[in-house]
């Protein structure tokens, strides 16, 4: 099952502007990213996240009330409100993704927390009309959920995030007639971070830190399992971070950081081997924080830039340390 790479959409919201960058798989080109377009949403709508179709024809993003379709020349062709707004905010995100194929829009609505009801719901709307195709029903009172694609099968993941409470990590899938269905697939208090680019395994973390996991697509068998010590970093005072991903089909990045005796925070990337658990030495990239890198799954990353664009920065280095035990 190997993917055939494709241009990749990305947004940023600056400015109350959603900026939409395209960038070239395997490419090679590095260096900051400009816009491809810029879009205006509806006059008094607040941003949330945002998705972008490949061909630039669609683009979705989630307010705090509802989700909005957009064409290409900014004419809005569809919107969906959730409902009441609450007086108070709770830090809740609603979110949304397209699917590869354009034709879906997935959207996380946090409703328990926005006090619209008593459970959450994940919905799958046509991305031409906004009709409901399907919708599920979640037991979560989530703050916020993330999508992540599967390159290939049309498969989708969800991991919802609930504070102290832990998280909850989804699946949906593509129907025998085409139209989406949840699964019943879950991790409780794992949080996805990337699926490979060759589709066959996706990475999590652990809610509480301790440690990052590489499962086989779909099942979720785990298949290598690190902690801090495998980095060579004391477990009592080192968080592996909620971030990281996929630098190519056989090489993850995994992101730690603390805090040094002088109350200094520190963090470092470093590369894994997924197929050996080989544990590289630190990357040397250009980013801010242990969330200021984003691979790209041939090879690059993205970090911020100056004016809020995203650079792209390659090669990387690859893994030379000791191999770890997988599982």
């Amino acid at each position: 099952m190997v993917a055939v790479p494709l241009p990749k959409v990305i947004t940023r919201h600056r400015d109350g502007l959603v900026h939409v960058y395209v960038y070239v798989v395997d490419s090679g080109a590095v260096g900051p990213l400009e816009p491809a377009a810029v879009l205006r949403p509806r006059p008094g709508d607040e941003l949330v996240e945002s998705a972008v179709r490949p061909d630039l024809e669609r683009i979705v993003y989630t307010t705090p009330g509802g989700v909005v379709c957009l064409a290409r020349t900014g004419e809005p062709l569809w919107a969906r409100d959730f409902g009441p707004r609450p007086d108070v905010s709770h830090g809740h995100r609603a979110g949304c993704a397209l699917s590869l194929d354009g034709r879906t829009v997935w959207v996380y609505r946090p409703d328990v927390m926005a006090q619209r009801g008593t459970r959450d719901q994940w919905v799958a709307l046509d991305a031409d009309s906004g009709a409901v195709l399907a919708r599920r029903e979640l037991d979560t009172a989530g703050h916020g959920g993330v999508h992540h694609l599967h390159p290939a099968d049309g498969s989708v993941y969800l991991t919802v995030g609930e504070g102290q409470d832990g998280s909850v990590l989804l699946r949906g899938v593509a129907g025998a007639d085409g139209g989406p269905e949840f699964t019943t697939d879950a991790w409780p208090d794992r949080c996805l971070i990337d699926v490979a680019p060759s589709g066959e395994q996706f990475m999590t973390v652990d809610h509480d830190q301790s440690d990052v996991a590489f499962h086989r697509h779909p099942g979720g068998e785990v298949v290598l399992r690190l902690s801090a010590r495998d980095f060579g970093c004391d477990p009592e005072d080192t968080f592996l971070e909620w971030s990281g991903g996929y630098l190519d089909a056989h090489t993850a990045v995994v992101a730690l950081s603390g805090e040094s005796e002088d109350e200094e925070i520190w963090f470092r990337h470093h590369p894994v081997d997924v197929r050996t658990g080989t544990v590289g030495d630190a990357l040397t990239t250009a980013a801010d924080d242990a969330y200021d890198l984003l691979p790209l799954g041939d090879g690059s990353w993205l970090t911020e830039g100056p004016g809020g664009h995203p650079v792209r920065g390659l090669p990387a280095p690859q893994p030379s340390a000791v191999p770890r035990q997988a599982g």
